[in-house]
């Protein structure tokens, strides 16, 4: 039966060297679940595979889409669905890894049927937000769709401003559109997760915006800083780096903002991941990678 291995865990955890190796023995290309590095031009701030990562194993969704191109989660699962069914002539198992929480669950769940956004509301709705502030918004969601506001993060304006993209694209409140129910996937899913002591797995963080900064993250930040204002930039790495360009920060205080930044969404990974009870984890702190690999191999 084809096989759908899903690598997953909180940023900085280890995943890209995991999933190398797995990949070699696997036979396997990999099939990223990243939200950021689909994006080309800003590989350093979204830790994509170096060069030579992606000369030794086939990626897929690496560096495919430009900065003011808009993609979602809806369009990735039916790209990841399109390319499985080609990939699975050839191969019994692949390799999906990533950390972005709607992109694996659009892959293993799937995801509603929520129809595309016009791009002249999607542009009313940008600038209502410029004008007039997220509580504005927040208000008119209370509004047009409680049962969406009474469980949606208030303080995520892409969730508030979303929901009122489908509204005004649809006619119908965004929780019309949310059945929540699991799609059958003609293939096996078998899910594994890294996990690290908090801890250590700040510190590895710490040390990887470190890391960053010293392959030149600030020069790449410059260079596409004329386009700050689109979503993909939107994003840890870039906006506090933003407020250093515009002279709002010092340099040293922009660095420690991405540090504390990309921690709080590790932590957010990981609350989300603590729900999925299909998730099986492998302790990367007492496992060495070859051991990690040989466990999952064992599962198929």
């Amino acid at each position: 039966m084809h096989t759908l291995i899903v690598l997953i865990g909180p940023t900085g955890v280890g995943k890209t060297e995991l999933s190398l190796l797995l990949a070699k023995l696997l036979s396997s290309p990999v099939i990223s679940a990243d939200s950021r590095q689909i994006y080309r031009d800003i590989p350093i701030g979204t830790a994509a595979p170096t060069p030579e990562e992606l000369k030794a194993v086939r990626h897929y969704f690496i560096g495919t889409m430009n900065l003011d191109q808009y993609y979602s989660a809806a369009q990735y699962e039916a790209d990841v669905m399109q390319l499985t069914d080609e990939l699975f002539k050839t191969h019994d198992t692949l390799l999906l890894t990533g950390g972005s929480m709607l992109y694996v669950d659009a892959v293993t769940k799937g995801i509603d049927d929520i129809p595309s956004v016009d791009d002249e509301v999607r542009l009313m709705l940008k600038e209502r937000l410029d004008k007039e502030g997220l509580d504005a918004l927040k208000a008119e969601l209370r509004l047009i769709d409680p049962e969406y506001y009474s469980t949606v993060d208030l303080m995520n304006h892409k969730r508030i401003v979303h929901a009122l993209e489908i509204y005004y694209t649809s006619g119908r409140p965004f929780s019309s559109f949310r059945t929540n129910t699991k799609k059958e996937r003609p293939f096996r899913i078998l899910k594994f997760g890294l996990r690290r002591e908090r801890q250590v797995l700040f510190d590895r963080i710490n040390r990887r915006v470190d890391q960053m900064m010293a392959d030149g993250l600030l020069d790449e930040v410059r260079r596409v800083y004329p386009l700050r204002h689109l979503n993909s930039l939107n994003t840890v790495g870039y906006k506090e780096l933003f407020h250093y360009l515009d002279g709002e920060w010092p340099l040293d205080m922009a660095v420690e903002r991405i540090k504390k930044n990309t921690r709080v969404y590790a932590k957010k990974q990981m609350t989300w991941f603590a729900h999925d009870h299909e998730i099986l984890w492998l302790d990367a702190d007492n496992l060495s990678t070859t051991q990690m690999a040989a466990t999952i191999i064992s599962h198929i």
